[in-house]
């Protein structure tokens, strides 16, 4: 259709690796469970950027390209400091998933619409060197690859069902709060289609599916999870004040940490995968020993204060010094 493989990442493949968490959310909000729901979207966009853009630039360093730079991360990192002030009274009620919908589908016809007017140039070459047969055989085979799509997408979703559905009965059977459930068996459940996406994307060279992957899923998990499932809720989806003290500003501390990352050097490097990846292992740790441990809560909080803080502040820091060692070399005069 004429749509860059940058953009193929920040809307089909983002959507549809997204499709398990619109799922169980929706579903887990219209059952009475809104803790599952809104955790299994601040889980998942942790996880999209700490654990899958670790790993993947672990494998091979992940070039970003100027779009990422200039619209998609920034949006990114708007969109969830949008959460946090929508979540502040304690609730992102029927008005917000209305305004977030909205916000979904303007998203998608501009980058569909930017993708297809910049792609029409490289179509032009392309027929104009291998002729029309090249093109009608591409054309040929489109209703093939959608049957391919919508099958597996439906086994996608229902895959991600199974295991998040067992995995929650697990973890309810060890007295795990609901929150926490959201915000890890099931935020990295329903992830998993994203972490086979960017880390095959990486090992075939395709770095703007694997990074625009994340960043894509991050979006959609906001716009289209966040806020269809509002949307759909009689009132909404509660917003509990862990979530308001803890994992919102640690969602927000991951997305505005990609902004130095992303902007200098327009690589992410495998040390700052390997930082992503400690920093993953350290959250998920916190949120683990404060649910088996209850009486270690108000310790390890403060100890993740310490750990929220710094992941912001630090990459910053090295982002810019490395940003600022690398301008003399760069231009000498």
């Amino acid at each position: 259709m004429g749509i860059s493989p940058l953009v193929v990442g920040l809307t089909v493949v983002a959507f549809g690796t997204s499709a398990p968490e619109l799922v169980v959310s929706v579903q887990s909000t219209l059952s009475g469970q809104p803790d599952v729901a809104l955790g299994n979207v601040l889980g998942s966009n942790i996880f999209n950027v700490l654990f899958i853009l670790g790993v993947s630039a672990l494998i091979v360093p992940l070039r970003v390209s100027q779009q990422l730079i200039r619209f998609d991360v920034p949006l990114m990192v708007g969109l969830s400091v949008l959460v946090g002030l929508l979540a502040l009274d304690r609730q992102i009620g029927r008005l917000d998933g209305l305004l977030l919908s909205t916000a979904l589908i303007c998203y998608t016809v501009w980058a569909i619409i930017k993708s297809r007017r910049e792609q029409a140039a490289i179509q032009a070459e392309y027929e104009a060197e291998f002729g029309q047969e090249a093109s009608r055989q591409t054309k040929a085979s489109f209703v093939l690859n959608l049957l391919i799509v919508v099958a597996g997408l439906a086994l996608l979703v229902l895959g991600s069902r199974w295991f998040v559905e067992s995995a929650v009965q697990i973890a309810r059977q060890l007295n795990v709060p609901e929150l926490v459930i959201g915000l890890t068996i099931v935020s990295v459940g329903t992830s998993l289609p994203e972490v086979a996406t960017s880390i095959m994307a990486a090992i075939r060279g395709e770095r703007d599916i694997a990074v625009g992957n994340a960043v894509g899923s991050n979006i959609f998990n906001i716009l289209a999870v966040l806020g269809i499932s509002s949307l759909v809720s009689p009132s909404g989806v509660a917003v509990s004040e862990a979530a308001l003290r803890l994992d919102i500003p640690v969602m927000i501390a991951v997305a505005v940490a990609c902004l130095p990352v992303f902007f200098t050097g327009h690589l992410i490097a495998r040390w700052e995968g390997g930082l992503f990846f400690g920093y993953y292992i350290a959250y998920t740790a916190y949120l683990v020993t404060a649910a088996v441990m209850p009486s270690v809560n108000h310790t390890l909080g403060t100890a993740l204060i310490g750990f929220v803080i710094p992941l912001t502040v630090i990459t910053l820091l090295i982002g810019v010094i490395r940003h600022l060692r690398a301008s003399p070399s760069q231009h000498p005069d």
